[in-house]
């Protein structure tokens, strides 16, 4: 077997993790998660999740995957016992499905980038061409494009493909944000928009907190790229000596960072377009903010820009997804990595061609993908792992964790026992709330 790769820099391990939270769940899903769950109400619960349970989580992947130097899949198998030992596939199944229309949806942000950049957006009505946009031949190539660009940088490996590739992406997507965010910050509805967006009402807390805990709780998951595998890949290719807790601080705080800028941007154009209604959920930025962009000045240009945002983000994010799986074959099977790449990517383009092709205006496929894999499978990924190092394989999760610290003292007990009571406790509740909400939604769908 080959020598295992590994980082050539700590910058190259710490843009690689921030490139695989930044990206659609940043700039696509958290923008429209706000809008259906009581704008700062929601930024609240978020905030917390991404504090007291994301962090924790995310250091219990780190800790297995540099423990282990193994995929998901392998990692599991070398330190857990019994069903601990099969776990792996919850995640490898998670980052497979999701992928596969995450790429359908970047596909239509590089339609949208286009459109743009003509000077079309919401031609014909932004709901009719949202409409045009997420079905048939089109849709296709577009996932087609998308996942043969993931299949590029990843048939590269670690240094040459994803590090290389990160290096350049993710300081491209905080500086084109933080651009946006200043000039949505001119817009003559910023006021209204900052209220809405940085205000939270006490009253829809109260009211609403069993529905905004759960869409929170997946959101902070999603978008740290929890639950699927990611940190626990990216942290098996990481020496002994890195501190692993405040890399994850690092990341975690540019990682909210980039999703806090990018409401800073989308509500602004929202209430300076002065939309009395907005569309809920995965059509937000493609109907509402395209109709926004047609009414502002130099919208097609701002709007081209935006969208080719978002996309390089989702593809930051696309090519750690697909290292997960590709790192299963390459760990497991000795499969060289360009044969891996071209399998598994074709496989997860064609699993995707149903989301791409639908033509129902629900987006039925897609919301069944995400509805498992989102909603259920990340969740479960995350309480199976802090489960796993809260009470059966503590001590390796603190040894491996003290590495780089060299003193966890208190520290290292707080985490576990975060891990313990309140972590669990919550991801069970989230858990039976999402597994509800999805039947309910299957049932809708399938009568």
């Amino acid at each position: 077997m080959a020598q295992r790769e590994s980082w050539a820099t700590r910058a190259g391990f710490i843009l690689a993790a921030v490139g695989s939270a930044v990206g659609l769940g940043n700039v696509w899903r958290f923008p429209y998660q706000v809008g259906e769950y009581g704008g700062a109400a929601f930024l609240v619960f978020y905030l917390l999740l991404i504090a007291f349970v994301g962090f924790p989580v995310m250091m219990v992947e780190f800790a297995i995957g540099r423990y282990t130097d193994r995929n998901p899949v392998g990692a599991m198998q070398q330190i857990g016992r019994g069903v601990w030992s099969k776990i792996g596939w919850v995640f490898l199944v998670a980052g497979f499905v999701i992928l596969s229309y995450y790429s359908v949806v970047a596909g239509w942000i590089l339609q949208y980038t286009v459109i743009g950049l003509q000077g079309n957006y919401a031609a014909g009505g932004a709901g009719a061409q949202f409409a045009a946009t997420t079905g048939g031949l089109t849709s296709v190539l577009t996932h087609a494009i998308f996942i043969a660009a993931v299949i590029a940088i990843v048939a590269f490996g670690i240094q040459d493909g994803i590090e290389l590739s990160v290096k350049l992406m993710v300081p491209a997507i905080l500086a084109l944000l933080v651009g946006l965010a200043v000039y949505a910050g001119t817009l003559s509805g910023a006021g209204e928009a900052y209220a809405y967006y940085l205000s939270p009402d006490p009253g829809t807390i109260v009211s609403n907190w069993s529905e905004i805990l759960p869409a929170a709780a997946a959101q902070a998951f999603f978008t740290l790229s929890l639950g699927m595998g990611v940190m626990i890949t990216y942290a098996s290719y990481l020496g002994e000596d890195r501190n692993l807790a405040k890399d994850g601080v690092i990341i975690v705080g540019l990682d909210t960072l980039i999703a806090f800028t990018a409401g800073l941007v989308a509500f602004p154009i929202l209430f300076t377009a002065d939309l009395t209604e907005t569309t809920d959920g995965p059509g937000f930025i493609f109907v509402s903010l395209s109709e926004a962009f047609s009414n502002i000045p130099l919208g097609g240009i701002l709007g081209a820009v935006f969208f080719a945002t978002v996309a390089i983000a989702a593809l930051s994010s696309a090519i750690s997804i697909m290292e997960v799986v590709v790192s299963y074959l390459i760990d497991e099977h000795d499969v060289d990595r360009k044969v891996a790449v071209g399998a598994l990517g074709t496989a997860i383009f064609l699993l995707g061609v149903p989301v791409a092709y639908d033509q129902s205006s629900s987006l039925v496929w897609l919301v069944v993908y995400d509805g498992l894999a989102n909603q259920i499978l990340l969740i479960l990924g995350g309480l199976l792992l802090a489960l796993f190092i809260g009470w059966v394989a503590t001590d390796l999760g603190l040894e491996e964790l003290d590495k780089g610290v060299q003193d966890l003292g208190v520290w290292g007990q707080a985490w576990i026992w975060t891990l313990r009571i309140p972590v669990i406790l919550l991801l069970l509740v989230v858990l039976w709330q999402n597994a509800t909400g999805v039947y309910e939604s299957f049932v809708g769908i399938f009568g």
